[in-house]
């Protein structure tokens, strides 16, 4: 069954991990789709390999947490394709861990503006042509870090995030312009690899590990694939405003 025939999509991020597992969904249930990172060759691998499985993509080589930039990746999709109907709005960084007395104002602002001012650019622009339908689903990529069990910036910015997401979904719950995001919980990506994890405040990234303490197996990107698939596509036609955790329970203890 094709959930996403005829539609157009756009995801940032969308060349790894959860963005890059909900391209190749999408791509399968008949969506086209347009990603949006920084990386030139991974872009194009991503859409090389996307291509050959028989999914229609494009890339744009694009920072979202530049203003121009964001105009620029919905631009190029409504020349390309003359409309947006979904957009994932999964781009991101992760905060290392660093709480509030560690953390530098000029990293503040880097996370937030990654995190959580490319969120507002992206939808603004992307309101713009679905107001013209009046239809339209918008996905953000939000974390179970918004509770605050990750660095200050990280909290603060992904706390955000589901702000606007109620917020997007309050100003349009007339119209069939919908909002709604995904909350992950440990998800093996390269935002948390091994290596990464290294550049991490170990002491704040041990305290913030005490609450969430249980043994519950990592969701994978393919399983917040899902659930972006769900609230792009008609099923959830009745649902705007929510927030899903998909982390097999672990924000609940």
């Amino acid at each position: 069954m094709k959930r996403l025939e005829n539609k157009i999509a756009i995801i940032t991020g969308g060349n790894s991990g959860i963005g890059r597992a909900t391209a190749e969904l999408f791509c399968k249930e008949g969506a086209k789709v347009v990603i949006a990172s920084r990386r030139h060759e991974k872009n194009e691998e991503t859409v090389n390999e996307i291509t050959a499985q028989g999914g229609e993509i494009m890339a744009v080589e694009a920072d979202v947490s530049k203003m121009e930039d964001c105009r620029k990746i919905v631009n190029e999709t409504i020349r390309k394709y003359g409309q947006v109907d979904i957009l994932v709005n999964n781009a991101g960084i992760a905060d290392r861990h660093m709480p509030i007395n560690l953390c530098t104002e000029e990293w503040y602002e880097y996370v937030c503006r990654v995190d959580q001012f490319s969120v507002y650019y992206m939808t603004k622009y992307a309101l713009e042509h679905m107001e013209k339908k009046g239809k339209g689903s918008i996905v953000n990529v939000s974390s179970i870090g918004s509770q605050g069990v990750a660095g200050i910036s990280y909290s603060a910015a992904k706390a955000a995030v589901n702000s606007m997401t109620k917020n997007i979904a309050l100003q349009y719950s007339p119209t069939e312009i919908r909002c709604n995001a995904v909350a992950p919980g440990p998800t093996p990506t390269e935002l948390n690899a091994p290596e990464q994890f290294k550049l991490f405040n170990q002491e704040f990234a041990a305290a913030c590990a005490k609450h969430l303490d249980v043994e519950l197996p990592e969701a994978q990107a393919s399983d917040q694939a899902e659930a972006i698939l769900f609230f792009a596509s008609d099923a959830s036609r009745a649902v705007t405003g929510q927030i899903l955790y998909v982390d097999h329970g672990t924000s609940l203890y």
